[in-house]
C-alpha cells in the first residue's frame, strides 16, 4: 500500500499513446455498449465508495463527474489539498488502491506536478465536502510504463473526496 501511495504521489510519466501498443483491449472495449450510471451508493460520502466497473471504450481526454458538490471555496492551483481516494483500473474493475483501509493519503499542492496530471486537472474546482469522479487517460496517469499495480497504457477510474483545502 505504501508504494501504492508514493506511486500516485509521483509525477506522471511521460505520455501520449505508444502506437505499437497492443490495442485488442481498446477494441474490446470498443464493441461494448457504453452505459454509464451512478449508482446511490457514492454520494454517501461518509462510506468508502465502490466504483462500479466501466463498459466502452476508455475516454481519450480527462473526464470529471461531480456527485457531491460540497460546499466553501472551490480547490485552484497552488492550493494544499487533502483527500480520501479509491482507484480502480478502466480495462479490469480492479481496485489498485484506496486511502480507506487507514493509509492516507498525504496533503500535497495543487499544479505543480506532484501527483499525476489527471489529478492536478481534475480535482481544481472542488469543494471541501465534495465527490468527484475522474476518468484518466493513461497520457495523464503513468503513461506507458505503468506503475505498481497499474498497467501500461491504463485508463484510471477514482473517485475522491476533498476533505481539506489549506
Amino acid at each position: 500500500m505504501a508504494a501504492l501511495i508514493a506511486a500516485i504521489a509521483l509525477v506522471a510519466c511521460g505520455g501520449g499513446d505508444d502506437p505499437a501498443a497492443p490495442q485488442d483491449a481498446r477494441e474490446q472495449a470498443a464493441t461494448e455498449t457504453e452505459t454509464e450510471t451512478t449508482p446511490a451508493d457514492l454520494t454517501d460520502t461518509s462510506a468508502k465508495p465502490v466504483i462500479p466497473r466501466p463498459s466502452g471504450s476508455p475516454p481519450d481526454k480527462l473526464q470529471v463527474e461531480d456527485i457531491v458538490k460540497g460546499k466553501g471555496p472551490a480547490a485552484k492551483n497552488g492550493d494544499t489539498v487533502t483527500l480520501d481516494y479509491v482507484g480502480t483500473a478502466f480495462s479490469t474493475g480492479e481496485e489498485f488502491g484506496s486511502s480507506w483501509e487507514g493509509q492516507a493519503l498525504p496533503p500535497f499542492v495543487l499544479g505543480t506536478g506532484s501527483v499525476i496530471k489527471g489529478w492536478d486537472r481534475g480535482i481544481v474546482g472542488m469543494r471541501v465536502g465534495g465527490r468527484r469522479k475522474l476518468v484518466i487517460p493513461p497520457e495523464q496517469a503513468y503513461g506507458t510504463q505503468g506503475q505498481g499495480p497499474i498497467g501500461p497504457n491504463e485508463t484510471l477510474v477514482f473517485v475522491v473526496d476533498l476533505t481539506r483545502i489549506g
